[in-house]
């Protein structure tokens, strides 16, 4: 029995507009939420076109002209802009019947690199239960005919499997958020030894040792801990089949453990060091999950994610920026602040679903508005943007 994708019906008119403007073929990802009865869809964006093709408007007319790297690394950009819940369910190609004849090789191989891409940058470990299979769709320009498979991406050998493709109104039209703000404080030392002091390295690291810390956190919801298999919405009434209001989680509170109790020895290491990273601040935190009896254990795991990737992303931003600034080779060793770029939400219209980006604090609403137009194709009014949180550093 292959899955079943349930998709935001806005997405078939956007994919429609899609094939009758772009000729022979268009590529682009879809965005949504995996869970183990169901997958969801609740957003697909194009693959932007590169800078020579906007300026020459050249769309390449066959399919061994695919750019993987292009494609893998909108969807890297692509998923720093998702909360937690989300992330990039697979590819799409629209295309004219002559190319669809071959695309399926094409679509496995961009799926399998995407994930490689992405998973290379996840400071967190996939579940054993968790979803792996990852969406691989076809659209015939000419006849509207849509084919959908899937791939297992953990199995390099997996072969295509069929998957339903059903478009359904107002889907996440009332999914649930969880809110929560991560107070951080996290000190990273440098060691004597550690070649050319690679502060990307060194805070990579840092972070993955916090990581476990969050991983190891207990979660209150509403003041209360719940047991991982209980409904998230167990105990609160629903009013007119809609769950009342109070369910959007704005409450949830994060405690890490102080030690690991008396049962379990540590040990202390001394290391020499020439200099230390902290990382301090207050971090804004959200995870939606789909309205179909989520369990809690769905919902702290998709907020955990959030909160190790909203950090990691802002120090993956920052070290770009710094690099673009002030090249690759500047040493200065003296004490310096950088400000973490803030985050922001936009609203995705007709979902209750929010998604997420960052701007450093002399950034215009104008730099954001042409980020999310060519990264998402989504127009974004400036009065949209909600700035979540006070700059960190």
């Amino acid at each position: 029995m292959g899955r079943t994708y349930f998709v935001e019906e806005a997405i078939g008119q956007y994919l429609s507009d899609l094939s009758t403007k772009f000729k022979p073929y268009v590529t682009g990802l879809l965005i949504g939420q995996c869970s183990t009865q169901r997958d969801y869809v609740i957003h697909a964006v194009r693959t932007p076109p590169k800078e020579e093709q906007k300026e020459d408007n050249i769309i390449p007319s066959k399919l061994a002209s695919i750019d993987e790297e292009w494609i893998t690394t909108h969807a890297s950009q692509v998923s720093r802009m998702l909360p937690g819940g989300l992330l990039v369910l697979g590819v799409f190609i629209i295309a004219t019947p002559e190319l669809l004849k071959d695309s399926q090789n094409a679509l496995r191989k961009l799926i399998f690199s995407v994930e490689k891409s992405l998973t290379k940058r996840r400071l967190w470990k996939p579940t054993e239960e968790e979803v792996s299979d990852r969406a691989a769709l076809q659209i015939c320009s000419a006849t509207k005919k849509v084919v959908c498979r899937t791939y297992d991406v953990q199995d390099p050998k997996s072969s295509a499997k069929p998957a339903d493709w059903k478009y359904q109104n107002a889907l996440s039209a009332s999914w649930l958020a969880l809110d929560c703000t991560v107070n951080v404080n996290i000190h990273i030392p440098l060691l004597a030894t550690s070649p050319n002091h690679d502060l990307e390295k060194n805070t990579k690291n840092g972070l993955n040792r916090w990581s476990k810390q969050i991983e190891d956190s207990v979660f209150l919801i509403n003041g209360e801990v719940k047991d991982d298999g209980t409904e998230l919405l167990e105990g609160q009434k629903k009013l007119r089949g809609n769950i009342q209001s109070s369910a959007h989680f704005s409450d949830v509170k994060v405690l890490t453990q102080l030690s690991r109790g008396s049962s379990h020895r540590s040990t202390a290491t001394v290391q020499v060091c020439s200099g230390s990273i902290n990382l301090k601040g207050a971090v804004k935190c959200r995870a939606y999950v789909h309205n179909n009896k989520p369990k809690v254990k769905e919902a702290v795991q998709a907020l955990k994610r959030d909160i190790i990737n909203t950090l990691s992303d802002r120090c993956e931003i920052l070290f770009e920026d710094l690099i673009i600034n002030e090249g690759p080779h500047k040493k200065n060793f003296q004490r310096e602040y950088h400000v973490l770029p803030q985050r922001l939400f936009i609203p995705v219209v007709g979902s209750s679903v929010m998604l997420s980006d960052y701007k450093f604090g002399d950034e215009a609403a104008g730099e954001i508005q042409e980020r999310f137009v060519e990264m998402l194709d989504q127009s974004v009014r400036a009065e949209d943007i909600h700035i979540a949180e006070e700059p960190n550093t």
